[in-house]
């Protein structure tokens, strides 16, 4: 069992997913970082591993994405799929297709020599006042308290962070995914589906081939009852009519952020930044949340890196403006989008129509 080496960092973040790396990786610019995260290191969060063209543009100026990570087919491009009326919309938003668990530790190799990893550590709660921020968290059966200056909460859509804060942690979807056995290729395309008759509670359903197996998926508003058994309908369903899909090898569940107000877009509270979903930095539209951590990610450890402790919140909250504007506009689309009268119309629309719709949510 690994804990951290001692009882004081510059900073200390919770989370070690894109977001809690990236401010790790520019909160050292500044001063020692403890990155800690509640499961084992390498992590492996449940996630279909779709990285967005705005995620490659964020992550250029750290090098290329590895080759070792991609699976096939190496590109997939998304697809809206109104199941019931057989309507199939192919549109140009093309997605690098990742291992996640692999981007995950691709991005952690990153981190320079004065940034901690400790995993199996799990942030419990915290007091902050004009001298800093004194973290409690427990590392196996052992309880810490470590001091920092500033704290960033990159701990998910169920963050302890934002919890601990005081500010309203919203709600979440379930996410249900099956990885499935491919007995043979799968067209290149990231399909988006609706289908009535999982019920009202059913927002949305997906596939994508990644190598020699499938990530079959289904999104649930929150409350959602049994959620299982919608899943299970699910594959019955798609297996009957795409016979490459073979039988589940591992089912996997998670929570994502159920963003319906600009007030769920939270940058932070005194010394404590929150990046990725932990602020309600992901598109309410599509449910994309990798580049929205990048970037949040990015500019919460730049802020820390460049200004006095007590002025990180300050220029965080204005240099990510254009990150919170970006939600709330698509925010204003998604009572339409996900309306049965917007996904009717959706089905009209002329697929280039689509396909530039997409290209903006």
């Amino acid at each position: 069992m690994t804990i951290p080496s001692r009882d004081t960092y510059d900073t200390v973040i919770a989370g070690a997913g894109p977001a809690g790396i990236l401010a790790a990786y520019h909160a050292a610019e500044r001063g020692d970082v403890l990155l800690i995260d509640a499961s084992s290191m390498p992590r492996d969060k449940s996630c279909g591993g779709m990285i967005h063209e705005l995620t490659r543009d964020a992550l250029a100026p750290y090098g290329e994405i590895p080759d070792s990570i991609a699976l096939e087919p190496r590109y997939v491009n998304f697809r809206y799929v109104d199941w019931d009326r057989g309507v199939r919309k192919p549109t140009s938003l093309a997605f690098l297709n990742v291992d996640r668990a692999g981007f995950d530790e691709w991005l952690v190799s990153l981190l320079p020599a004065n940034v901690e990893v400790v995993g199996d550590t799990a942030l419990t709660g915290f007091e902050q006042d004009a001298s800093g921020v004194r973290v409690s968290m427990r590392s196996g059966d052992r309880e810490l308290t470590i001091a920092c200056a500033n704290l960033v909460g990159a701990d998910g859509a169920r963050s302890t962070v934002r919890r601990a804060l005081g500010v309203d942690a919203g709600s979440t979807y379930v996410t249900l995914q099956d990885y499935v056995e491919l007995s043979g290729e799968l067209p290149p395309f990231f399909d988006c589906i609706y289908m009535r008759s999982l019920g009202d509670e059913f927002g949305y359903g997906y596939v994508m081939p990644k190598g020699d197996v499938a990530v079959v998926g289904s999104v649930f508003y929150p409350k959602t009852k049994r959620p299982w058994e919608k899943q299970d309908r699910l594959l019955e369903v798609l297996r009957a009519e795409m016979p490459q899909l073979g039988a589940s090898v591992k089912r996997e569940a998670c929570a994502a952020l159920y963003l319906r107000t600009r007030a769920d877009i939270v940058p932070g509270v005194g010394r404590v930044l929150l990046a990725g979903e932990a602020g309600g930095f992901m598109s309410p539209t599509s449910g994309e949340g990798i580049s929205y951590a990048v970037r949040s990610g990015i500019l919460a450890g730049r802020t820390i890196a460049q200004g006095s402790a007590n002025e990180a919140l300050g220029s965080y909250t204005t240099f990510s403006a254009p990150l919170r504007r970006d939600i709330v506009r698509r925010l204003r689309w998604l009572p339409f989008m996900e309306s049965r009268v917007g996904k009717y119309i959706g089905g009209l629309t002329p697929t280039w129509v689509v396909s530039r719709i997409t290209e903006g949510l």
